[in-house]
């Protein structure tokens, strides 16, 4: 028997539909060769395809007319944060309108949802829903402070020149403007205590949860990414902290353990002990202990001034 011809490149190495194999003109008895397998109805994968989200979610996308990529799938796609057990997750999260049958495939998970037209966008060929109404989908899947944690993430002021762009990813009247348009979505008592609490400012996750610890140890609610002299754009700044009583704080991540990064740190922490700040700085260790350790710390320094 012979060898099956060769696909076409753009088919090769990723998943594709039965709709793009029909416009490469491959016939009914090409897709049945042992170099391919199907992906459920309409999608081939193949031969020797690695599992890769991104390929897969534009086929799914682009075999399913009306849905789109939406939940924990469009959160990954769109870099979003995520807790750590949704990271590496396999299934595919899809939406349809209620006009559509429901989804039925294997390694889908399929929602039958209200949308409307601008809460969905095209993103990289992908149908997929937008930020501020993937924020607003997690809301069923998420804790409280998770939630938050994605909300902060949404609403940061990006560096331009270390993500390339400078507007961030929505804003809190677009957040509001979701649950305002979907007072009935299950989860809505949950994005509402969430965004009440979402700030612009925090970097990362760990941030948003050392402010959240101290708020909820009935501490002020802190300043984020406070500068030694607040009028000036170029004074080095702290994580979050209180003015008033010249306490800083900093949450190290994995990326200030390169060279560079340590050198910029260290020109900011003498920054702060030169103008007589009690500073600190917390890590993962103090993450896992859901920083009580911290809270006490920084009480302590709050009630001794």
């Amino acid at each position: 028997m012979r060898p099956p011809a060769a696909l076409p490149a753009h088919l090769a190495s990723a998943p594709f539909t039965v709709y793009e194999a029909r416009a490469a003109t491959l016939g009914t008895s090409r897709l049945r060769a042992s170099d391919l397998a199907t992906a459920g109805r309409l999608l081939y994968l193949p031969a020797g395809w690695e599992f890769e989200l991104r390929g897969l979610a534009r086929a799914l996308s682009a075999a399913t007319p009306g849905a789109w990529i939406s939940h924990v799938t469009a959160a990954v796609l769109l870099g979003l944060w995520l807790p750590s057990w949704f990271r590496g997750c396999r299934e595919l999260h899809l939406s349809k309108p209620k006009a559509l049958p429901p989804v039925r495939r294997e390694g889908v998970v399929g929602h039958t949802v209200l949308a409307f037209d601008d809460e969905l966008m095209f993103w990289d060929g992908i149908r997929i829903s937008t930020p501020a109404r993937t924020w607003l989908d997690l809301a069923r899947l998420l804790t409280l402070e998770d939630l938050v944690a994605v909300g902060d993430q949404l609403v940061r002021q990006p560096r331009l020149e270390l993500e390339g762009r400078s507007e961030p990813r929505a804003t809190l009247p677009q957040l509001a403007a979701m649950l305002t348009r979907h007072p009935k979505f299950k989860g809505i008592v949950k994005a509402r205590q969430a965004l009440e609490l979402i700030r612009p400012g925090s970097d990362s996750a760990p941030e948003t949860f050392l402010r959240l610890a101290l708020t909820a140890a009935g501490l002020p609610e802190p300043e984020l990414q406070l500068r030694v002299a607040p009028d000036d754009p170029l004074s080095p700044a702290a994580d979050l902290g209180y003015r008033r009583q010249r306490v800083a704080i900093q949450y190290d991540g994995g990326h200030h353990l390169t060279r560079e990064q340590q050198s910029r740190d260290n020109r900011r922490d003498e920054k702060f002990n030169a103008a007589g700040w009690r500073y600190f700085k917390f890590n993962a260790d103090d993450l896992a202990d859901d920083f009580r350790g911290a809270v006490r710390r920084v009480r302590l320094a709050l009630h001794g001034r």
